[in-house]
């Protein structure tokens, strides 16, 4: 076995599953493991116990350290959650858009403040339950965990670091460079949640599980004797889990009563806050008529929700969108027009589409300030301006940028 013994991995523990096996898995490996239970968020209440939530998930977190027989270190990052998170979420929604907190969650908390506490406390590596795979450029192809478990021979950083450099525009071939490929599982691939990796993190962080079914990971937990085997997969916001998002909402935002109008002009129904609705809705809308109708525009000023009348309705699909704030994992933006597939929602099918750059403007919170038309070989169903358009060259994700608006 390559000498791994001596490289320390910090593994984020939520309490789940996915993570819990991830740790199992490094620790077959020969690695030094250390859990880490990141406390993010205190106001969720458990639907069983009553009490904060983040108490019962580790709990969990440590009955599973205690049966691998690791150690489990607690970092609370609530208040840096709240600004980067929390806060990013909330004005996205008071300006009428529709965020991604789980997006901001990995790169700010996960791959921002986990990774950087983790190394400064010893650690060389982070892992994470994420269903993605990290492969090295140049290494044939070579995932950066072994295909089956039980070749314990091979390891996943048992290849030189990078040196740092920036990967060139053919990302696949540069030498010294990381891939970040979607999941094996297409149910759970979390890659257009990850997009805003960069070449550093990627170099520093482990997806364990990344080249397993969820059936695969649930048996193992089981081989293993973990007590969370057979625990239910957690839904909701990234670590704050099981909320009503309008009632979350209508706490932080004042809910301001308005009209709802067919996109020909007629007003069929009353909103209480047009916030937690997103371009797409159908339900929720208090419209009593047996005809669906759907949510196609968001208009802040005059504090109206637009929505459009039947099964298909022409006004909710777009031909292209436009894009802004890119973030390119390879470090450099690819050479333009670029042919690729994207998707703008988490599991949506893979679409073709040509991306073609616009502007440069200066560097925005999330990547490097290009401007993008996004054209599609299909017309696409609820482009929804704060959300994300993720582009991909097959399974390798390239990065992605904040959709702005459908045109």
């Amino acid at each position: 076995m390559a000498d791994t013994k001596r490289k320390k991995v910090y593994v984020g523990m939520s309490g789940g599953v996915d993570s819990s096996v991830s740790a199992l898995l490094l620790l077959r490996e020969g690695y030094e493991v250390v859990g880490a239970f990141m406390k993010n968020w205190s106001d969720t209440k458990d639907p069983v116990t009553g009490t904060c939530a983040w108490r019962k998930e580790r709990a969990d977190a440590q009955a599973v350290a205690d049966k691998l027989g690791i150690s489990l270190v607690t970092f609370d990052f609530e208040k840096d959650y709240r600004l980067e998170v929390v806060d990013y979420m909330i004005r996205e929604y008071e300006a009428g858009r529709t965020p991604n907190p789980d997006v901001m969650c990995n790169r700010r908390i996960k791959f921002g403040l986990f990774l950087r506490q983790a190394l400064a406390e010893g650690a060389d590596f982070v892992a994470t339950g994420h269903y993605a795979r990290i492969v090295r450029a140049g290494r044939a192809g070579r995932d950066s965990f072994p295909a089956r478990p039980a070749h314990a021979g091979r390891s996943p950083r048992s290849e030189a670091e990078p040196s740092g450099s920036r990967c060139g525009d053919t990302v696949r071939e540069a030498e010294n460079c990381f891939n970040l490929l979607a999941g094996v599982d297409e149910n759970k691939d979390q890659s257009y949640f990850l997009h805003t990796m960069t070449q550093e993190q990627l170099s520093r962080t482990m997806f364990p599980i990344g080249h397993l079914k969820k059936s695969e990971v649930r048996a193992l937990a089981r081989e293993g004797g973990l007590p969370v085997a057979e625990k239910k997969d957690s839904q909701g916001i990234c670590f704050i889990g099981q909320v009503d998002l309008s009632e979350f909402l209508e706490r932080v935002i004042p809910p301001r009563k308005g009209p709802i109008v067919t996109t020909d002009g007629r007003v069929v129904g009353v909103h209480h806050g047009i916030a937690p609705f997103t371009i797409g809705q159908r339900h929720g809308l208090g419209i009593g008529d047996a005809t669906p109708h759907f949510v196609v525009e968001k208009d802040r000023a005059r504090n109206t929700l637009v929505v459009a009348r039947g099964e298909r309705p022409d006004e909710l699909y777009s031909d292209s969108l436009g894009a802004a704030e890119a973030h390119w994992i390879s470090g450099q933006a690819p050479q333009f027009p670029l042919k690729c597939e994207a998707r703008i929602r988490y599991r949506q099918p893979l679409e073709k589409c040509v991306v073609q750059v616009l502007g440069s403007g200066g560097a925005g919170e999330l990547g490097s300030g290009e401007e993008l038309r996004v054209v599609f070989e299909r017309p696409q169903r609820a482009v929804a301006p704060g959300q994300f358009v993720v582009f991909y060259d097959g399974d390798v994700c390239l990065g992605g940028a904040v959709i702005t608006a459908r045109t």
